[in-house]
C-alpha cells in the first residue's frame, strides 16, 4: 500500500490518496467520505475505468439508469462525481457512504437541506406505514416493501387511473368509457 498526493488543480487543497496493488497495477482505495468527496480532484489517469455500461454488469440497472443523466447508456466520471456529491449532501457525514451498513440511521440524514428534509420525511413515512414509526433506522427492505405496497394502492401517484379507483358506479363507467376510447 502506498500513499501520495494526487495531481490537483493549484487552487485545491491536496487530498492524500491511498493506493493498493491489484491486477498488476496500483489502484486508488476509496475508504472514506473524504476520499469520495475528493474524487473530482483525482487525475483521471488514476481511475481504473472511465466509463461503464448501464446494463450487463452485476449492479442494479435501475440505479445505473438514474446515474446516467445524459441517457447515453454509459456511466462516466462526471456522472459518478455528481452522484457522489448529491448522495453526500443528503447525509451529515459523507463517511456513511463507505460504511457498507445494511441500515441507514435516520439521525445520519442531513435535514438542513430541502432534499435531506424530504428524504427524512419520506423515511419516517415509510417506517410509519410499516408499523415501525419508532425505528431509529431504515433498511432497503423497508423501502422495497413500501414500493411494492404503494403500487397496489388506488392513488399511488403514478398517474394511472383505473376503474377500481372510483368508489361510485357512474364514475367507474365513465373511467371505463375513457379507457375504451
Amino acid at each position: 500500500m502506498t500513499t501520495g498526493p494526487s495531481s490537483l488543480n493549484p487552487g485545491h487543497a491536496r487530498h492524500r490518496w491511498t493506493f493498493f496493488r491489484a491486477g498488476g497495477f496500483d489502484q486508488v482505495r476509496l475508504a472514506s467520505g473524504a476520499d469520495l468527496m475528493a474524487l473530482e480532484q483525482l487525475d483521471q489517469k488514476l481511475w481504473v475505468a472511465l466509463s461503464c455500461p448501464v446494463k450487463g454488469i452485476e449492479f442494479d440497472s435501475k440505479t445505473l439508469e438514474i446515474i446516467d443523466t445524459d441517457g447515453d447508456g454509459r456511466i462516466r466520471v462526471p456522472e459518478i462525481i455528481a452522484v457522489v456529491k448529491w448522495a453526500a449532501s443528503l447525509l451529515k457525514n459523507p463517511d456513511d457512504l463507505t460504511r457498507g451498513a445494511s441500515a441507514l440511521p435516520l439521525a445520519a440524514i442531513n435535514e438542513q437541506t430541502p432534499e435531506g428534509k424530504q428524504l427524512l420525511d419520506s423515511a419516517r413515512h415509510i417506517l410509519k406505514n410499516r408499523d415501525r414509526a419508532d425505528a431509529a433506522e431504515i433498511t432497503l427492505d423497508d423501502v422495497a416493501a413500501m414500493a411494492g405496497s404503494m403500487a397496489q394502492t388506488k392513488f399511488n401517484g403514478d398517474g394511472i387511473i383505473t376503474v377500481e379507483a372510483a368508489d361510485d358506479a357512474a364514475v367507474s363507467r365513465t373511467i371505463q368509457e375513457i379507457i375504451d376510447c
